[in-house]
C-alpha cells in the first residue's frame, strides 16, 4: 500500500489539525468546544502520543491517530487497556484502507505494551467507523458510552487476550 505510521513532526501539526476537522466535519456537524478540541492537535502533541499515516511515496499526510504515552491514559481507558482517540482520514484518502490500517497499528501498540483490552469511543453519527471497527472485533461497551464532555458517544473494545 505505500504507507508509514510514524510520529507526527513539528511542522506537520497545523496542516494535520486542520486534516483532522475537515475528515470529522464531513461526517457530522461539529461546533463549539468539541471542534476546539479536534483542532488542538498541538495540545495532543504535548500530553499525548500523534501517530501519522503518511503515503511513502509523496510524503502526503493521510490520516492520524493520538494514543496515551506509556503508562497514562487519556479519557475512557482502566489499567491494561490503551484508549485511542481522534483517528481521522483524509476525505481524499478514505477507502483506501487507511482507518484499518491506523487502529491495526493502535492494536499492535496495545500488543507491545503488554495491555489486554484497545478501547475508543465514536460519535454517534460516524457509522462508516463503527461498521469497521465492528469488523476489526470491536464490540459495543454501553456501560461506558456518553461520558460527560464527550456526548453522544458509542463506546467500543476489542479483547486482546
Amino acid at each position: 500500500m505505500g504507507v508509514v505510521i510514524r510520529p507526527i513532526r513539528a511542522d506537520e501539526i497545523a496542516h494535520a489539525a486542520e486534516q483532522r476537522y475537515a475528515a470529522y466535519s464531513n461526517d457530522f456537524a461539529i461546533g463549539g468546544a468539541y471542534a476546539d478540541e479536534v483542532r488542538d492537535l498541538a495540545r495532543h502533541v504535548e500530553s499525548a502520543e500523534v501517530w501519522v499515516a503518511v503515503d511513502s511515496s509523496t510524503g502526503a499526510l493521510l490520516g492520524s491517530v493520538t494514543l496515551p504515552r506509556p503508562g497514562e491514559s487519556l479519557h475512557l481507558a482502566r489499567p491494561g487497556e490503551l484508549e485511542f482517540r481522534l483517528l481521522a482520514v483524509d476525505t481524499a484518502a478514505r477507502r483506501r484502507g487507511i482507518g484499518r490500517l491506523l487502529t491495526e497499528f493502535v492494536i499492535g501498540v496495545a500488543r507491545a505494551r503488554g495491555l489486554d483490552r484497545v478501547v475508543m469511543n465514536s460519535g454517534t453519527a460516524m457509522t462508516s467507523a463503527h461498521r469497521l471497527y465492528e469488523s476489526m472485533g470491536f464490540t459495543r461497551m454501553p456501560d461506558r458510552e456518553n461520558p460527560p464532555g464527550i456526548e453522544p458517544s458509542r463506546a467500543y473494545g476489542l479483547d486482546l487476550r
